[in-house]
């Protein structure tokens, strides 16, 4: 177990169960992973986040897929849930991160949406692990907060800039996008809360690399 200084007994309670916790300051979300990745003894790495669960059915899958050998990574579907009830349309129907690597294969440094950097062929589990990252709305606005800033700060890093016609425009593509053309009106009014919160989030990452970028102009 990798911790960064968290103040409830998690670390504690998982030394008790014999878990090896690893203490490695925060950077982002892909080097915490990739210091465990580092520190661990198999070949094979399988990535569980705390709010995901996995299956028997999984494990057998996962066994299969090592004793193959082959590909170097697998990507694991996501069954995602929100306020209890699974989401089976606007676009959350297609998430399958890879999370079974071998040990050599590393996160990228990005803070937001870290994904892994796989050379070659990526396979992928037919079982899925269950997902529940919103358990509930102030979960989502949390996270958005926090995820909107960083996203914000990497793209002006990278030299992203836009204007406020941008911070207009895209939230209500990002509803349309999701909620129609993807499907997400099927979901019910879930479906609705979800595009309305996701172009809510668009919103907000647009607005901050306008604002930071404006704060760069002013300062150069």
């Amino acid at each position: 177990m990798v911790e960064d200084g968290s103040t409830d007994d998690t670390a504690g309670i998982a030394a008790a169960a014999g878990a090896r916790v690893i203490h490695h300051p925060f950077a982002t979300i892909g080097g915490q992973r990739n210091a465990g990745i580092e520190a661990a003894s198999e070949e094979w790495i399988l990535v569980v986040d705390a709010d995901e669960r996995g299956s028997h059915t999984l494990a057998l899958d996962v066994a299969r897929a090592i004793e193959a050998k082959t590909p170097n990574a697998y990507r694991v579907p996501r069954r995602n849930f929100f306020l209890g009830r699974e989401v089976k349309h606007g676009g959350w129907q297609s998430d399958k991160p890879v999370r079974l690597f071998r040990k050599s294969v590393r996160y990228n440094a990005s803070r937001v949406h870290e994904h892994v950097d796989a050379d070659g062929p990526v396979g992928e589990i037919s079982s899925a692990l269950i997902h529940e990252p919103y358990p509930t709305i102030d979960t989502y606005f949390e996270k958005l907060d926090r995820y909107s800033k960083w996203w914000a700060e990497d793209k002006l890093e990278n030299g992203r800039r836009v204007g406020a016609a941008t911070v207009v425009t895209r939230p209500p593509l990002r509803f349309l996008t999701m909620y129609v053309i993807r499907g997400g009106f099927l979901d019910g009014a879930a479906g609705a809360v979800l595009a309305c919160m996701a172009s809510t989030s668009v919103m907000a990452k647009y607005a901050r690399l306008w604002a930071l970028g404006r704060r760069q102009r002013a300062s150069d």
